[in-house]
């Protein structure tokens, strides 16, 4: 049996290259639901309607456990999602608002950039009146950087501009963390790095791929010497079909190495 990881699109990839690390024994089942791609910019019913198809369909090939490595889709259809398939571990993925403002904002102030449905969401506003007791979380939503992310599109020289005039009402100088609040904004973390200079920058890929070790240990779930010898590594799907066609593993192989390079 699999890990199931889904995502609205290759965001993903970065929660998978962290479980692939966490869970050498593991075998995976990717799901980018590249048809409705960006999420961001769905209502939220139209979303959960995504993903409850995909989950469904990870389920129906064998995942015993199921990672939704998609801020946007976690903040829409999470809790839905564990009341309807309450019989397998569901794991969501959330901003990294906790440490953020805990542990590492060192007296200045938390900076969140997301996808616009997660901004506007409950569940974000929810954890940040939970922890930021100090009003120093600022939140703002970037809808291109998925566009762009999903075109391969990383050029400094056409992501950096980008970010200058999205982000230009915040000084850095306020600034002690950034959080990506999206699975596709680490890809562009060298960019935000000279945008945001001297300001830490933190997601929450590793947070999800730590607890659904935690989960699966829990449950019993992690896989034997047996298992851990049957199969590809991961199998990759795309809205309900395999990928097999060598451009699009070369596309995804070349996105696990830009995050590699960049953690």
């Amino acid at each position: 049996m699999r890990v199931g990881v889904f995502d609205s699109g290759l965001g993903g990839l970065t929660v998978l290259n962290k479980a692939l690390e966490l869970l050498p024994e593991e075998k995976f089942l990717y799901y980018a639901d590249v048809d409705h791609v960006p999420y961001g910019e769905k209502t939220r019913e139209q979303v959960v309607e995504y993903v409850d198809g995909a989950v469904d369909y990870m389920i129906n090939n064998g995942c015993k456990a199921i990672v939704i490595a998609c801020n946007t889709a976690t903040s829409a259809g999470v809790q839905y999602l564990r009341e309807k398939y309450d019989f397998i571990p569901i794991i969501g993925i959330e901003p990294a608002v906790k440490p953020a403002v805990l542990y590492l904002s060192k007296g200045k102030r938390v900076l969140v950039v997301a996808t616009p449905i997660t901004v506007k969401g409950e569940k974000l506003k929810k954890l940040i009146e939970t922890y930021d007791e100090n009003n120093i979380v600022d939140t703002i939503a970037l809808s291109e950087l998925v566009n762009f992310a999903e075109k391969g599109i990383f050029d400094k020289d056409i992501i950096v501009p980008y970010l200058h005039e999205e982000l230009k009402e915040y000084n850095p100088d306020d600034y002690g963390v950034l959080v990506l609040g999206c699975t596709h904004f680490p890809f562009f973390k060298d960019s935000f790095g000279i945008v945001m200079p001297g300001v830490s920058i933190i997601d929450g890929s590793t947070g999800s791929a730590s607890y659904l070790k935690v989960r699966m240990e829990e449950e019993g779930l992690l896989a034997t010497d047996e298992d851990a010898q049957e199969g590809e590594r991961v199998i990759f799907v795309e809205s309900g079909r395999v990928v097999t066609e060598k451009y699009e593993l070369e596309k995804i192989d070349k996105l696990c190495k830009r995050w590699r390079e960049l953690n």
